[in-house]
């Protein structure tokens, strides 16, 4: 749908004027921002606090109404939980596995996984912790990514697990492989992200993005097949695609990852080499340290050892 602004609205924020024409929520209004599917003038919006002027012409690619998806227990595959109490699970994820039902992915999701044993995580949002359909998630791992992420199982650990992600305090440590020979010992990657102007499917660093920082230190390097380094990288930061779009950058993409330029011929890998190797934060109810460690996967550790 399209419409031009009048002048009553001229100053709006666009999230507000986007609800106001399509009658959908701003939870969703935020979710087609950042999907690249509400564009001004013919240029995705790349905030939702844009405000508008009169004339301008906003185009929203609004989704088709049909059923909701059903967030049902799929007990087709258990979850590889390590650790559950009264207000967290912790799991390491296996790669390949989608975290919450979204776009093209209805079933077989990390959430739906851990309703077969953890049931009451379904009564989190209507008790105001999280959204519907992802409930008690407060942070998310991409599809190709494996590795360590909690879960919220109670409203007070999901409102405090919020809180330490936003004040930093959690700790998340990534182990991963990059193309070319990275000169420094370490560094960090300190640039805003946000949507791509060329592709809205992608992440990338620009200007009116999100602040951004990845440490990054080095593990080890590699001269066959290919030059290569091993990084062991932590997020000061959460945003999507976070290590990929900053390794990119800087002209290291994670081997494996096709769409941020890390395939190679001579690198048969067919997901990024990227595994969350740590992860600490205070428990919910005891305010404990809790930390937990994850060696690398089957599949990355094969490849290492096949690098010279």
């Amino acid at each position: 749908m399209q419409e031009t602004i009048p002048a009553a609205l001229a100053g709006e924020r666009v999230d507000r004027v986007v609800a106001m024409v399509t009658g959908l929520p701003r939870s969703e209004v935020a979710a087609l921002v950042e999907a690249g599917a509400v564009r001004l003038g013919g240029r995705p919006v790349r905030s939702r606090s844009r405000r508008v002027c009169e004339g301008d012409l906003v185009e929203v690619d609004v989704p088709e109404v049909g059923a909701p998806v059903a967030l049902v227990a799929d007990p087709a595959a258990r979850a590889p939980v390590v650790h559950a109490d009264d207000d967290v699970i912790v799991v390491d994820k296996p790669a390949g596995v989608v975290v919450h039902p979204g776009a093209g992915r209805s079933a077989g999701t990390l959430v739906q996984r851990l309703l077969v044993d953890y049931p009451e995580l379904s009564r989190l949002p209507p008790a105001g912790a999280g959204e519907a359909d992802r409930p008690g998630v407060v942070h998310r791992l991409d599809a190709g990514t494996s590795g360590l992420l909690v879960v919220a199982r109670s409203p007070r650990a999901y409102h405090s697990l919020v809180a330490q992600l936003q004040g930093r305090s959690v700790e998340r440590r990534y182990r991963a492989l990059v193309l070319g020979a990275v000169e420094s010992a370490g560094g960090v990657v300190d640039a805003p992200i946000g949507r791509s102007e060329a592709d809205p499917t992608r992440m990338a660093v620009v200007t009116a993005g999100r602040p951004a920082r990845t440490r990054y230190e080095v593990l080890s390097r590699h001269r066959e097949p290919v030059p290569t380094t091993e990084l062991a990288c932590r997020l000061e930061t959460g945003r999507t695609h976070q290590i990929r779009v900053h390794l990119a950058a800087i002209g290291h993409p994670v081997v494996g990852d096709a769409r941020y330029g890390g395939s190679r011929p001579s690198l048969s890998l067919e997901r990024p080499f990227l595994h969350a190797v740590r992860l600490a934060f205070d428990h919910p109810g005891t305010g404990e340290r809790l930390v937990f460690d994850s060696p690398l996967p089957p599949d990355l550790e094969s490849f290492r050892r096949g690098l010279a």
